[in-house]
């Protein structure tokens, strides 16, 4: 099929783009949890077209299964899939691979993002190379929501960027800021920088930077200051930036500290008669907390910053979780998340790279897993 190239912000129509190229060998489980997840999201989204890019015979046979995921899907042969443990610089060399072809998709104009629960450290690569970032994004982030005690927030770089300079981190505020309001809804979200403290002087030379620069820009009246750790879950702001070594620290040691808590109630209300006669009282409670903070319902991170949307489902995800995914990529897309980016760039007048801004740290070739 051949597809006039468009804009990837033109609204998704029967004759126009495909809305998503889906990596259907990508992830542990895959292309079984792939197809599950579409078969979800033929019920949330119903006018999708998807380009589903792998194994063709294997695909046609599995889509025998998955009739809701069929009626959207349209079959793209991949001879070659990325594993899950393959260095992104031989990534790049996999000629056809089902990621890759999914990312040439984005690039033609065929389809307006790409998902895959496959190798993020590939993924960003490949997405560097053949979508490339938007002209005044000097490196893309990875962003996702995250459960607060105030509602969702949204928080990056979680693991694409390990180091960063302050122009780095203002940008992550301007696509973190665009994100909360296509994800989220909210108008006007308010940004916080993540540091040791929230007094001015805290922190480092580019943290500082970045602080007075936000200040002293048209995000002024949005932007709170500096935020700690224990703002992230009392949900201080609605956007919470830092670079990508701090942020996936702090992503796992609260999926962590989310386990640990579920652990240890699961110890106390086994400990005799009396506990477990509690939990029966408690428990349509601890079933909506579990529904609230359900690490499946925020599966998806978004490599923002790119010329089109590119969504990493976590490898191990199941059908719902993949389905998350996908919710997390079509907000994108049908929210115009890269023009709004670009507009707030524009008002910023960092249209374009700022030739004269330090890099002082250098990124690394691939996000933290």
């Amino acid at each position: 099929m051949t597809i006039a190239p468009v804009t990837p912000e033109r609204d998704i129509a029967a004759s126009g783009p495909y809305a998503l190229a889906v990596d259907a060998m990508g992830g542990d489980k895959a292309p079984d949890i792939v197809l599950a997840g579409l078969d979800l999201a033929a019920d949330r989204h119903p006018k999708a077209r998807i380009l589903l890019i792998g194994d063709e015979e294997l695909l046609r046979l599995a889509l025998s299964r998955h009739p809701k995921a069929a009626r959207i899907c349209d079959i793209r042969h991949s001879a070659a899939s990325i594993p899950m443990e393959m260095k992104p610089t031989s990534a790049l060399r996999v000629r056809g691979s089902s990621m890759r072809m999914a990312m040439e998709a984005v690039a033609a104009g065929e389809a307006l993002g790409v998902v895959s629960a496959g190798n993020s450290g590939a993924m960003l690569a490949l997405a560097k190379i053949i979508v490339k970032a938007l002209p005044g994004i000097s490196r893309p982030a990875m962003v996702a929501v995250q459960p607060s005690a105030r509602g969702d927030v949204v928080m990056l770089d979680l693991g694409a960027n390990i180091a960063c300079d302050a122009r780095n981190l203002v940008e992550f505020a301007i696509m973190g800021e665009a994100f909360a309001q296509a994800a989220l809804g909210l108008p006007a979200p308010t940004i916080g920088l993540l540091n040791v403290g929230s007094e001015e002087l805290k922190g480092d030379d580019r943290l500082r930077e970045a602080s007075e620069r936000l200040r002293s820009s048209a995000l002024s009246s949005q932007f709170h200051g500096f935020v700690e750790g224990h703002d992230i879950t009392a949900g201080t702001t609605d956007v919470i930036v830092t670079d990508g070594f701090t942020g996936n620290i702090a992503l796992k040691t609260g999926e962590g500290a989310l386990k640990l808590a579920f652990g240890l109630l699961r110890r106390v209300f086994e400990t005799n008669v009396l506990t477990r006669l509690g939990y029966l009282l408690v428990k349509p409670g601890l079933e909506r907390m579990r529904e609230w903070i359900d690490p499946r319902r925020y599966n998806g991170a978004l490599f923002v910053g790119l010329n089109g949307i590119v969504v990493k489902s976590h490898g191990g995800a199941d059908g719902e979780s993949f389905a998350s995914a996908v919710d997390v990529a079509m907000d994108a897309v049908t929210h115009h998340l890269n023009d709004r980016i670009r507009d707030r760039l524009t008002q910023l007048g960092m249209g374009a790279v700022d030739p004269v801004a330090p890099v002082s740290v250098r990124a690394t070739p691939e996000p933290v897993s």
